[in-house]
């Protein structure tokens, strides 16, 4: 079974569409086509909409899933029209919201993925720390990390920094372990300093073998051999010298994300 998602926002459409895939994910046997319509926020533009989802109802004989955050009532209404299932993710809330804080809700559209907002500022710091500090490089900005992933290459530390930049605004660093750091028993020097900030990512060595096959096939980096021994050694780095560290193999980076700034006791900054 396929069902088809729109997602239709008068901003950029990210709220909406990370609502929309958190609930649906909980409906495994469905396959659900996603069609995002950002920054929607003229009559014509709501009107052509719901022709389009108008046509994949006729096309597929079965109603369209929509996900809205639309700040213009009247849009609002108007795309209700369209014969679709509609979850209106704003005028759910806010009602309630109005009544229980005794104000009304200003109707400004974007407000949490704006520029203007603090929280911007801090999350595109946070990123360009990530990538200056990325791999090893810039070591001399270490002392303002919130955090530094360790671990062997191609266990997943920059994709989890830049979204611990993105979505929490941490300043997050990573230092890939190599064949000369195993033959010593302590941190390498870059990072000796930063015991306290350093969190260990490991990864099941035919994970890894798969993941480097990829990237260079036919390889002693990709090699199950020097995975396992990789593997092996940086556990028992991180088991030495009790560094909290977590497997990789089957979570997401939310998950690793997740578990990482609650085993270091981090503070999100937006």
């Amino acid at each position: 079974m396929e069902r088809t998602v729109f997602i239709v926002s008068d901003h950029t459409g990210l709220t909406a569409e990370s609502v929309a895939r958190s609930l649906l994910a909980q409906f495994e046997p469905v396959s659900f086509r996603y069609v995002t319509r950002p920054f929607t926020d003229t009559e014509e533009e709501v009107h052509n909409l719901i022709r389009e989802i108008a046509s994949v109802f006729q096309r597929d004989r079965v109603r369209p899933i929509v996900f809205s955050t639309l700040a213009n009532q009247a849009l609002n209404n108007q795309l209700k029209t369209a014969p679709a299932l509609h979850f209106d993710l704003f005028s759910t809330y806010l009602g309630e919201l109005e009544r229980e804080l005794g104000l009304p809700a200003t109707g400004r559209v974007g407000q949490l993925h704006s520029a203007n907002n603090s929280s911007y500022f801090a999350r595109i710091e946070a990123v360009e720390f990530v990538l200056a500090t990325d791999d090893g490089i810039g070591e001399r900005h270490y002392q303002m990390a919130d955090v530094i992933l360790l671990g062997v290459s191609r266990v997943g530390k920059t994709p989890t920094c830049l979204f611990l930049g993105l979505q929490y605004g941490l300043r997050a660093s990573n230092y890939p372990l190599a064949e000369k750091d195993f033959e010593q028993e302590e941190l390498p020097e870059p990072i000796r300093p930063y015991k306290d900030r350093v969190f260990g990512l490991t990864i099941a060595p035919a994970r890894l073998h798969q993941i480097r096959t990829q990237r260079k096939p036919n390889s002693r980096y990709a090699s199950m051999e020097q995975c396992e021994y990789e593997v092996r050694r940086a556990e028992l780095l991180f088991k030495q010298l009790r560094i909290p560290y977590f497997d990789t193999t089957s979570a997401s980076i939310e998950e690793i994300a997740t578990n990482i700034v609650q085993s270091m006791g981090l503070q999100r900054r937006i």
